[in-house]
């Protein structure tokens, strides 16, 4: 039993599941804008995804020479690799104009995780803009992406669901931030930090209710997309109503980054 459990740990600490969540997002922009399975796009999406989050994650314990390197975190460094060389490779196959938008984002990554300047605090300790830099790398490579590799005019359609997406990952990244409370440094100045739990929560709410209610200003509005979002939206809900700080860390890692996987199989299944 033990060994599942390692197994399953390694699955979620080197983001391999953070990374499905990521491809699902792909995959549903796919499904929603009916553009045709993007191999490349997809796949780059979710070595990316591995790739980035754990660069964000383990950057400074790896370049430590206090720590010692752990089994779990050597194979995490080698998958790490791994997943780096696919990203290039897939990176090559993609549009020109999309290889642009991604070393954007690129760059917004790197500025989160290292100081660019002489004394100066990566933009993950800049107080208050880790969950806007955040959301916005998802949105960017969820949907931007994909959209711009296939040569899809960006009209209005496609920015009031990239609101939307923003806002829906803006609220789980809020559920992650409830759970981590006890654990931030105080000067990252979190949403929940600044303004409590209880309010962070109700702030969540009414995102969500945003979220529902800017279906109907879909110009290409339909009863099946919306109730799918609602269903979400009541799945995002659950879960940030039931966060607290004693969470397990598998309610967020695993359940909460499992919604967008969720989102994606019901789409696929009812389509």
């Amino acid at each position: 039993m033990k060994i599942f459990k390692r197994l399953f740990d390694f699955y979620l600490n080197s983001s391999i599941h953070v990374g499905m969540s990521c491809y699902a997002l792909v995959r549903i922009t796919h499904q929603l804008f009916e553009i045709p399975f993007d191999a490349a796009m997809a796949y780059f999406a979710f070595f990316g995804t591995i790739v980035g989050y754990n660069f964000v994650k383990y950057d400074a314990m790896a370049r430590s020479q206090k720590v010692q390197m752990s089994n779990q975190l050597k194979g995490i460094v080698f998958l790490s690799f791994i997943a780096l060389g696919f990203t290039m490779f897939y990176f090559f196959q993609m549009e020109k104009i999309t290889k642009l938008v991604a070393l954007f984002f690129l760059i917004l990554t790197l500025l989160y995780t290292l100081p660019f300047f002489p004394n100066k605090k990566n933009a993950r300790n800049w107080a208050g803009v880790k969950i806007y830099i955040v959301a916005l790398c998802w949105v960017g490579v969820t949907l931007f992406l994909p959209v711009i590799n296939a040569q899809r005019y960006i009209d209005l359609t496609i920015v009031f669901v990239a609101i939307q997406r923003y806002i829906l990952i803006f609220v789980l990244i809020l559920i992650f931030e409830i759970i981590d409370l006890r654990f931030d440094d105080p000067h990252l100045k979190t949403v929940p930090q600044q303004i409590g739990v209880k309010p962070t929560k109700i702030l969540g709410s009414v995102l969500l209710l945003v979220f529902v209610l800017m279906e109907f200003l879909n110009c290409d509005y339909n009863y099946a997309t919306f109730f799918l979002k609602l269903g979400i939206a009541i799945v995002v809900l659950l879960f940030l109503f039931f966060s607290n700080e004693k969470r397990s860390k598998y309610y967020t890692s695993f359940w909460v980054e499992s919604i967008p996987i969720f989102w994606w199989v019901l789409i696929v299944v009812l389509k």
